[in-house]
């Protein structure tokens, strides 16, 4: 085996002084991968929403916009990283004097080392948006759901204007209440009315006995009701106020749980799509650098010119 100028041998000498990393390769691979990831996101953040329509029964469905979502940033993952990862193994430097299963590793390792520098890169650029996007979605979600849940006791706190400075209407109304309710203008009748449909619902739902008799005294004032009809009707808009409420709030849990249900389903089919991402980028890699060996330096002869003698 050949000596190097110093008596030690050509490949001691690379091990002990040169790094197992180009950084350089990685890094431009890094770039290429994040720059690529960022055109197709934004590719497909412009193909979705020419898709989806505000419009009921037009455009693509939930469904279907889920699926193209998964799929399209599997495409961008296996794109972008295999890129990166074929650029970082062909922009290496060249290992003389390493086994191939040597070799094999350090293209592996820089394909993944490319993929790791461009994921960071692109979730500081990308991920602040798409997370704002998709909470602001889901959030969104949740109050319409949440709103839908407290929409009868916010109505009818706002019809009572039963604000932070009267939540203590209610007993204050049970001071005036008499056996022969006097008459007063319906919107006193209706916030008092509303005042105890919202103290009740707060408190378990169940209608107190006094509250059902005097509601029933104002009622059969207004109606020309016997007093026994006129709690019949309270009785019955009662339950129809505590069926609503009860729909609302299944409605917001069931919504609650489709949320939940596509926020895990999202989360584990990106993971798939980054493992498959870091997979080829390696794969791309080890590649590149097969064909950065295979390659064949060019041998020009050069013509100088003699000076002229004097």
């Amino acid at each position: 085996m050949n000596r190097s100028s110093d008596g030690f041998y050509p490949a001691l000498e690379e091990s002990s002084t040169l790094s197992g990393v180009s950084w350089g390769a990685v890094f431009a691979g890094a770039a290429s991968a994040a720059a690529l990831s960022l055109i197709l996101i934004l590719l497909g953040f412009g193909l979705g929403f020419s898709a989806v329509s505000p419009w009921a029964h037009e455009g693509m469905s939930a469904k279907s916009l889920g699926i193209s979502t998964i799929v399209w940033l599997a495409f961008t993952q296996i794109i972008a990283s295999g890129l990166g990862g074929y650029i970082a193994g062909r922009l290496r430097v060249k290992w003389a004097y390493l086994h191939g299963d040597e070799v094999y590793f350090r293209d592996t390792a820089h394909g993944f080392l490319a993929w790791c520098v461009a994921t960071l890169v692109t979730a500081t650029l990308v991920a602040g948006s798409v997370s704002s996007i998709v909470s602001g979605g889901v959030q969104a979600g949740a109050q319409v759901a949440g709103g839908a849940a407290n929409a009868v006791t916010q109505a009818t706190s706002s019809a009572a204007g039963n604000t932070d400075s009267d939540q203590y209407g209610y007993f204050i109304d049970s001071l005036f209440r008499d056996d022969r309710p006097v008459a007063v203008s319906d919107d006193a009748v209706h916030g008092t009315v509303t005042r105890i449909f919202v103290r009740s619902l707060d408190n378990g739902g169940q209608l107190a006995v006094e509250d059902r008799t005097y509601l029933g005294q104002l009622v059969a004032q207004r109606t020309n009701l016997t007093q026994a009809d006129a709690e019949r009707r309270v009785d019955e808009v009662y339950a129809r106020t505590q069926k609503a409420l009860a729909d609302a709030k299944l409605a917001a849990q069931q919504a609650a749980d489709t949320a939940a249900k596509v926020a895990a389903l999202s989360t584990l089919w990106m993971f798939v799509a980054l493992l498959a991402g870091a997979f080829f980028a390696s794969l791309a890699a080890i590649f590149g650098g097969r064909r950065r060996d295979a390659v064949v330096y060019l041998e020009t002869d050069t013509y100088v010119t003699p000076l002229p003698v004097r």
